[in-house]
């Protein structure tokens, strides 16, 4: 037989796209159309309805950027329509070649009831099945000309992503408004024939399945008439039938699709416009869900239900219905699908804490399951976090955009630092919004690297970011790939289904250790400071108010201030969303994000001051007490109390021969040269050098930096080669400040300057360094290198409750696409009994090498150098322009337990009260490397004390915790504050509890205080 697979498929394409999907709509008529554009900001729906339009046409612009428009669409179903489908068209002037990301609607009856909502590739609204004939036709839409942001020549820096600067030009035009007959006859051949065309593309040539499939499609395309194909459509089907039939063969990959819509909390768009997203995109889920019985659908982010809830909840009632019939699937969790990698400690508990507790409150359910679809890597302190919250499974995409290295597994098991695994798994399906496309089902079943071991995988089934979720085509595509021969399985399941199944099949599945490094967007570490100091300081605050608010209350009867600090909580888990802290979105969520984090601290520190006030006082003549926030001793004040300090030793600062200066404090001698530079930084109890021979420390250096693509996200491994040192120093001046000895360095590059102060505090081994950037550059990259005398094939970075170790070296792909990583608040080398740490307040991302001297003593030189500003100009043109300061610290001679206190440290800065007398800790743990995380009253009001404690140098540890409060008992907890099993319980004697606890193990423990609540 001769090959015609070229004629046939090409004739297939035309036939669909020129006769078959037009004839969907066979009959139209046009709809009336009026608007009135809401001034400024989105109006309550009642307002949109009761709005004077006006008269708008078809092809008429609309739509200032970030705009809302409410078009009123009416007319009447021609009597010669009764007895069929009717629906209305209704195209804002979607680009279809988007599923999302530009103009959306949600249309409203006029009695302010949400029918569904209009997207790209979603354009319809039922009006009968079937009708009468001469119904009146009136609909409401509320739609957002929201501007393309990522168009088709992607990361051209625009001023759309402010509506400050975004001007009024129209965004859109209105095209086709029709009322038309529907033939679903037609609609069910299109699908047939996309299934079965597309299927047969990814058979092999040799197999017989492909030619029945293609002789099939020639025998359809035969039958219909392409002059009535409406009248043919049947009989076309009909042909199909056969080859539709044949079942799947037994050794058929297996995917469960859960219905989706990813929807970022804000990105090219602001918070406020996320809500309306949300809004939408439920409407149109629930809708298919009453009208495909076999249908199920997942929604992530409880910030995302809590955001309908309060503002839409008339859309929310149709939800918990959903959710209710078990059919609509909260997932995940979590408040929002936060970043992994920069959320502190407590911050990453809290985000299961509030997401879970919340999906328990208002519907009964409790996520087995972490989703993070779209996260820029996962921290290998998640594991033991995802645990704690009474989770057992994790699933991501993301992981499968990394550029170099290809993951092995796509269902593992995930090893955090403390040993705790976690069941894993990847798409194989490569995207977290799938279409149902048979290109699609193949990818995934090839591509998935645990074949021959398992046989499940997951596809998240739907558009999002604006796209309205899946669509009736993808759950019709699914049903006809339910059991096809040559096409895996597709059934609809819950997350929690698939992975009962998955783990079922795989009990002993491959295990990865350690970080979950994404090979991309790793600029996101250090793009838009501002939002990442609004973070850290955040939740540094929040420790510091929930500690004190406690002891006070506990105390002294002050009110705890719950739902204060819960719903503070909320507002910065919502802002470690995976485009907000790592800095890749559009200028107004970055500008809105600062004034919110002010706003933040402004509350916050009111909390604080007022609790330290009952505990503090009556203020005594001269006597100034000293809060300590940091888990460690301070200057003889005990962690979590308050006190005089006592503090001895002086530090100096004496002329330096040569130029420059020399800061001694006898533990320390620094010398800093006429540059500016640290070119010796001496610990004089262990006569050792910090500073490599012939280096300088603390040397500011910019790079050029222009990735080749997702300006704000990425900075490309070729960055490296070009390189400036600034050396150049406007001022050089000895300073003292507050008693310590201090040195000023001035200098201006480009547009910018920066002023550093580097002082040594009387007995500190460390080497304070201020640093403020009035940074005004385009497209480059500010770091501070540190080149120490140290030899270490690896290093420490702070994570999560604990910390993880990188190689230093490069010796595979894997390592060497590490050249920029995350640390929090230290990062810590060191050989064997002497290292080095360098702390910071708010800085995440760095890098580390090492070369090896090939003159003087041929030693090893370790860098570490700190990523300070970046200056991107996608999608935010004005990216970190400004004002910036940061504090870090290099501490010689440091330990491990050394950088884990100096990291608080800095980041918890003393706070003095004029008071009376001392306050003792609310608790006290004997042993410094069990570090107390947080000290709060229990959530549930009930006036328990709730303490989480972790082992923080990666050892085995025993500890006494001692309750500062008479105490009638004691229960570990998970995170959400619940009790563990019996096995799990401490016991409690005199007011403390003994603990053993494993390298990184996280614990909180519940106390019940006596009835004198004392």
């Amino acid at each position: 037989m001769h090959d015609d697979r070229n004629l046939v498929e090409a004739r297939l394409k035309r036939v669909l796209d020129e006769r078959i999907r037009p004839a969907v709509y066979p009959e139209s008529v046009p709809l009336q159309v009026a608007v009135w554009h809401a001034p400024g900001e989105p109006v309550p729906v009642a307002e949109g309805l009761a709005g004077v339009p006006e008269p708008i046409a078809v092809g008429d612009a609309w739509g200032a950027p970030w705009g809302t428009s409410w078009f009123r669409v009416t007319g009447t179903v021609p009597q010669e329509w009764a007895g069929r489908t009717v629906e209305a068209i209704l195209d804002l002037g979607f680009d279809e070649n988007m599923p999302g990301f530009q103009c959306e609607g949600l249309v409203y009856r006029p009695d302010g009831t949400p029918v569904k909502g209009l997207n790209p590739r979603n354009q319809w609204v039922r009006i009968g099945a079937p009708v009468a004939g001469g119904e009146e036709v009136r609909l409401h839409i509320e739609a957002a000309s929201n501007p393309v942001i990522l168009d088709y020549h992607p990361f051209v820096p625009t001023a759309l992503g402010d509506k400050e600067t975004a001007g009024s030009e129209p965004q859109y035009r209105l095209a086709r408004m029709d009322l038309a007959v529907f033939d679903e006859s037609v609609w069910q051949l299109v699908l047939d024939l996309e299934v079965l065309g597309e299927l047969m593309h990814e058979l092999p040539v040799e197999g017989a399945r492909r030619w029945d499939i293609l002789r099939a499609v020639g025998r359809a395309l035969d039958v219909v008439d392409l002059q009535d194909v409406n009248a043919s459509a049947d009989a076309a089907r009909a042909e199909l039938a056969d080859v539709l039939a044949v079942p799947a063969g037994p050794t058929a990959h297996r995917i469960s699709a859960v219905g989706h819509a990813h929807i970022d909390s804000a990105w090219l768009w602001p918070l406020r416009e996320t809500v309306r997203k949300v809004a939408r995109t439920t409407s149109n889920m629930t809708a298919l869900l009453e009208d495909e019985p076999d249908f199920v659908f997942t929604m992530s982010q409880a910030q995302q239900f809590a955001w309908i809830k309060e503002h839409r909840p008339e859309v929310y009632a149709r939800v918990k219905k959903a959710v209710s019939e078990g059919r609509f699937v909260p997932a995940g969790g979590m408040w929002v699908e936060s970043d992994t990698n920069m959320p502190g400690s407590e911050a990453m508990a809290r985000q299961f804490v509030h997401g879970k507790r919340f999906f328990l409150d208002e519907f009964g359910i409790e996520n087995d399951e972490a989703w993070l679809p779209d996260t820029f890597g996962f921290a290998a302190g998640l594991p033991q976090i995802i645990k704690a919250a009474g989770a057992k499974w994790l699933l991501t995409q993301k992981i499968s955009w990394s550029q170099t290295n290809k993951f092995p597994h796509h269902t593992f098991q995930w090893e955090g630092i403390d040993g705790t695994r976690i069941f894993t798994h990847f798409p194989p399906v490569d995207t977290y919004n799938c279409s149902m496309k048979g290109s699609e089902i193949a990818h995934a079943a090839r591509n998935f690297k645990d074949k021959g071991a398992a046989r499940h995988s997951l596809a998240p089934t739907g558009w999002g970011d604006g796209g309205g979720g899946t669509t009736r085509e993808m759950v019709a595509k699914a049903a006809r790939l339910r059991n096809l021969d040559g096409s895996a399985t597709v059934e609809w399941e819950s997350p929690a289904e698939f992975f009962a199944k998955a783990q079922a099949e795989y009990p002993n599945a491959p295990v990865w250790v350690g970080e979950l490094y994404l090979e991309l967007h790793r600029a996101t570490l250090t793009s838009q400071a501002k939002t990442k100091q609004g973070n850290r300081r955040s939740e540094h605050l929040l420790r510091e108010a929930e500690l004190w608010a406690a002891t006070a209350a506990v105390r002294a009867g002050f009110p705890y201030p719950y739902e204060q600090l819960d719903r503070i909580w909320k507002t910065v888990l919502l802002h470690q969303f995976h485009d907000i802290l790592p800095g890749s979105s559009i200028a107004w969520v970055h500008r809105e994000a600062e004034r919110t984090y002010a706003a933040v601290a402004e509350e916050l520190n009111t909390i604080i001051d007022g609790s330290q006030r009952v505990l503090a006082g009556e203020p005594a003549p001269g006597r100034t007490l000293v809060f300590n926030s940091a888990p460690h001793v301070r200057a003889s004040v005990a962690a979590g109390a308050a006190a005089e300090p006592v503090r001895t030793g002086v530090s100096r600062a004496a002329p330096r021969e040569g130029g420059g200066f020399v800061l001694d404090d006898g533990l320390l001698r620094v010398e800093i040269d006429g540059r500016g530079l640290v070119v010796s930084a001496y610990d004089i109890a262990a006569a050792r050098e910090t500073v490599a021979p012939g280096q300088a420390a603390n040397l500011l250096q910019i790079h050029p930096d222009f990735p080749n693509m997702w300006d704000a996200w990425d900075v490309d491994a070729f960055y490296r080669n070009t390189v400036t040192d600034l050396t150049a120093v406007d001022q050089l001046v000895a300073v003292e400040d507050a008693g310590v000895a201090a040195v000023r360095i001035v200098r201006t590059f480009g547009d910018s300057k920066v002023t550093q102060l580097l002082g040594l505090a009387p007995d500190a081994k460390r080497l304070d360094i201020d640093t403020e950037v009035d940074w005004h550059e385009t497209e480059k990259f500010l770091k501070a290198a540190f080149p120490l005398d140290i030899h270490a094939e690896r290093y420490a970075s702070e994570t999560q409750f604990g910390h993880f170790h990188r190689p230093t070296h490069t010796n595979t792909s894997w390592e060497a696409a590490k050249f920029e990583a995350c640390n929090h608040r230290f990062v810590h080398l060191e050989e064997p009994g002497w290292g080095v740490a360098l702390v910071n307040d708010s800085t995440y991302g760095h890098d580390v090498t090492r070369t090896v001297r090939e003159a003087g003593d041929r030693g090893t030189t370790t860098t570490v150098r700190v990523s300070l500003l970046r200056a991107p100009r996608f999608p935010d043109p004005e990216t970190d322009q400004g004002v910036h300061r940061f504090r870090h610290a290099l501490v010689p001679g440091a330990t491990i337990g050394d950088a884990v206190r100096e990291g608080y440290r800095v980041n918890l800065p003393e706070r003095r009260v004029a008071g009376g007398g001392e306050v003792a800790p609310l608790v006290s743990v004997d042993n410094d490397a069990v570090v107390v995380s947080a000290v709060k009253l229990a959530d549930d009001a009930s006036g328990d004390v709730v303490v989480r404690l972790y082992e923080s140098h990666g050892g085995r540890a025993r500890a006494r915790l001692t309750a500062g409060f008479a105490a009638d008992a004691v229960v570990a907890t998970d995170l959400l504050e619940r009790p563990l099993g019996e096995g799990d319980q401490p016991e409690l004697a005199d007011g403390s509890v003994e603990l053993s606890l494993r390298p990184f193990e996280l614990v909180t423990l519940r106390w019940t205080r006596s009835a004198s609540r004392g």
